[in-house]
């Protein structure tokens, strides 16, 4: 929104007028009910939306008020006057629309026990309507097929050749090379005796194979059903039967993995196929049930001697079941069709073009954030298309640094957790190089950021610095990348921030769901005002907020907050075998997210709570758990929390995992003693924790019942082998609960 947003709290009795003094500041009129009367303008019954309107024109509007005779309104107070007329004009005066947003529906009230919405907005990039399909795409097999025509010779798909044990430069697959592959697996697949609408599975980390053996399923119009890397047999076994996988495409060291699944997944499971070798044990075991097991190379010989015509794969068939894994419960199949994935390739083509970022056919992208994932899958869909080169790393987080120098990626997508080891690692750098090299980088901090606040590009803001002090910083990602995306859980603000000076690169953040097709949501480039959003939403959906009443949470309110609802092609096509909780989140067109945002002022969205993550204290209160994790979790001598309420009990308590760097240094400090496990046993070091949350919940203004009065300190960081996160990094609460559930009874009996 143009200028500083101005409030007027109005109602019958009077009206709080406050005008910014920027020429181009804009109020804000929100309307409240007054039981007392008929008049107080609303919709639907219900308290009406804010308006935006700009100080200019409420002013004129006032003047011409001083011009109308008094006695026309004689029966009203000269409040209420002057509240209907102004009411009056600001129907007929022109909204100001929020930066980067354009609305195309107006919000509502609640009615029928639904709560009320707010209005509904679509991305100022597609105010003129949503970009259209590319010609000639109606399928995933398309983006994929026109690629290998217009660039058969451009690197496609490549991996570091392994020369005497070492890691040596990346070799490559052209695209056509790749095709030649695909359609020997594919009729080797149809051989199986598995055709168009069949399932096939695909298990292990990212590499050439995995995306050739997914493309060979879109040729033929087979559901593509990732098995999560990071998930045990169990959720294996869960999802090859519940998707009835007839194939299985298998990392090598994956094969143990699968084979624990028998014998219930046999009912199903009738080939097996090892991206690598098998070994003979291996193919004893698995025939012993009946099954087949083919290494790569004897798999692409299957089919040679059989023709295949290819299906015609329609907009609207499914080509991927993702199972979400969920933090609670068994994982969900979300059902993703051609139309989803071509839809946001369309949408994010014209955010590119419009912001002047465009990907081409030069572009490079290191593949390491899992493919059985929708925002890695989509992000190499979009490489695809474009003709661009996807590099594989080792598989080894400790090599990924190394991986990257000698890719040299352009993009590098990531998750949050990545970042922040980033962000840490340069931070001990920088407090190890000496007082010269520290203060040297810190000045060169300040400079460049005090000029992004000014509204410098950050290739502009510093240029100088840039090559003398953040160059080592650049060179550490490869040298070339020019764009970081972050997705599937929040970025810190302060390692955004610290990340888009330093990098001298663009740092995104973005949000969306598997049921979204990943990309909902992206900030925009040279945009520092949105550090800590989301960004608007990407040309290709509509959003709404819808007031959450039981959180106080209210759509229509002057600074609009509410569960993110999203509509348009790229949603899912239904939770697989699971209309029943399809329909708990489509309601009338709409995605329900369960994640709460809130609007700002630029357009941009936060993602301030969770719908679901709500909870009663012994004394009636409502406690929003993961507002309150986002708050405590700016203590900076804290990587990680999770908040505990028990409906029997009065108080929060939350189990920590802090800074192993940040409390040996207090530890030094105060003269405690002790290794790092030692130190978080300490009752001193407990305090220490308790005080800084207490900081922080009181700068924030939190209520008495929301500040935490008892700490454990976990020296182990919440994991997935504990089966407490989720692959996304997700919380998972429930087991959270029963892991903890003795620490979490002792707290509250040493507590009270």
């Amino acid at each position: 929104m143009g200028g500083e947003l101005v409030v007027i709290n109005s109602g019958w009795q009077s009206i709080d007028v406050k005008e910014s003094s920027s020429p181009d500041s804009s109020i804000l009129i929100n309307t409240t009910r007054d039981s007392e009367s008929s008049l107080n303008p609303t919709v639907s019954g219900h308290q009406a939306p804010p308006i935006f309107i700009s100080s200019s024109s409420f002013f004129a509007s006032l003047f011409l008020f001083i011009l109308v005779p008094h006695r026309l309104f004689s029966k009203f107070t000269g409040d209420r006057i002057l509240y209907i007329y102004i009411y009056i004009w600001y129907r007929r005066l022109k909204a100001v629309k929020m930066e980067h947003l354009v609305e195309v529906e107006p919000g509502r009230g609640a009615a029928d026990g639904c709560p009320s919405a707010g209005p509904v907005y679509r991305s100022a990039f597609a105010k003129d309507g949503f970009p259209p399909a590319v010609s000639g795409i109606e399928s995933c097999w398309d983006v994929f097929r026109l690629s290998v025509e217009k660039y058969p010779g451009n690197r496609m798909l490549g991996r570091r050749e392994i020369v005497d044990g070492k890691a040596g430069k990346y070799v490559w697959m052209t695209y056509k090379e790749v095709y030649d592959v695909v359609m020997k697996v594919g009729a080797s697949i149809r051989s199986c005796g598995v055709g168009q609408g069949g399932r096939c599975g695909i298990y292990g980390a990212n590499c050439p194979e995995w995306v050739i053996s997914m493309e060979a399923c879109n040729a033929h119009g087979i559901y593509c059903v990732p098995l999560y890397d990071t998930l045990g047999a169990g959720a294996v076994e869960f999802i090859i039967c519940h998707a009835e996988i007839e194939v299985a495409f298998v990392e090598e060291k994956k094969i143990v993995e699968v084979l624990k699944t028998f014998p219930n997944s046999t009912k199903f499971l009738k080939t097996i196929v090892s991206f690598g070798k098998v070994t003979h044990e291996q193919k004893e075991e698995v025939e012993k049930f009946g099954l087949a097991i083919y290494s790569w190379d004897e798999f692409l010989l299957l089919g040679n001697d059989q023709q295949f015509d290819l299906p015609i794969n329609q907009k609207t068939d499914i080509c991927t079941i993702m199972y979400t894994s969920g933090t609670t419960g068994d994982p969900k199949g979300v059902m993703i069709s051609n139309e989803s994935i071509t839809t946001l390739i369309s949408g994010v083509v014209r955010l590119l073009d419009c912001v002047n970022e465009q990907l081409s056919e030069k572009d490079v992208y290191i593949s390491y954030l899992p493919l059985a994932h929708i925002f890695d899958r989509v992000i190499e869909e979009m490489f695809i298309f474009c003709g661009a080169s996807i590099g594989f790393w080792r598989g080894d987080v400790k090599l990924l640094v190394e991986d990257i120098g000698e890719l040299k990626p352009t993009i590098f997508c990531a998750v949050p957790r990545v970042l922040d080891r980033i962000f840490t690692g340069l931070q001990d750098k920088i407090s190890s190089g000496g007082l010269l090299k520290s203060t040297l980088f810190n000045l060169g901090f300040k400079y460049k950021l005090y000029n992004m606040t000014k509204g410098a590009k950050h290739e502009e803001a510093a240029k100088i610095v840039d090559k003398i002090v953040f160059n080592k910083v650049k060179q550490g990602l490869g040298g070339n990348v020019r764009l970081i995306l972050s997705g599937a859980a929040p970025l810190a603000t302060h390692v955004e921030e610290f990340l888009r000076v330093v990098t001298c690169a663009h740092v995104l953040q973005g949000y969306g769901l598997t049921e979204s097709c990943a990309g909902t949501f992206v900030s925009l480039p040279n945009e520092l005002s949105m550090l800590g959003t989301v960004g608007p939403p990407v040309p290709n959906v509509d959003v709404r907020l819808e007031s959450v009443p039981e959180m106080g949470y209210d759509a229509l309110a002057a600074v609009p907050r509410g569960e993110i609802c999203v509509r348009g092609k790229t949603l899912f096509s239904g939770y697989y075998k699971r209309d029943d909780l399809t329909k708990e989140v489509m309601i009338d067109g709409w995605f329900h997210t369960g994640d709460v945002g809130e609007w700002q002022q630029n357009g941009s969205l936060k993602i301030i709570d969770r719908k679901k993550n709500i909870f009663k204290l012994s004394q009636g209160e409502y406690v929003a758990v993961e507002n309150l994790e986002n708050i405590y979790g700016l203590v900076p001598d804290i990587d990680s929390i999770w908040i505990y309420g028990n409906s029997f009990e009065s108080f929060l308590v939350a189990i920590l995992n802090p800074n192993k760097q940040a409390l040996e240094r207090w530890a030094e400090a105060n003269g405690v003693t002790g290794d790092f496990e030692a130190l978080c046993q300490d009752p001193k070091a407990k305090e220490y924790f308790i005080g800084e949350l207490a900081k922080i919940g009181k700068s924030k203004k939190l209520k008495g019942f929301e500040f935490i009065k008892a700490v454990h300190l976990d020296p182990v960081p919440f994991d997935m082998d504990r089966d407490l996160l989720t692959p996304t990094y997700k919380k998972k609460r429930p087991q959270l609960l029963k892991y903890y559930k003795s620490v979490i009874d002792e707290l509250y009996k040493s507590t009270k």
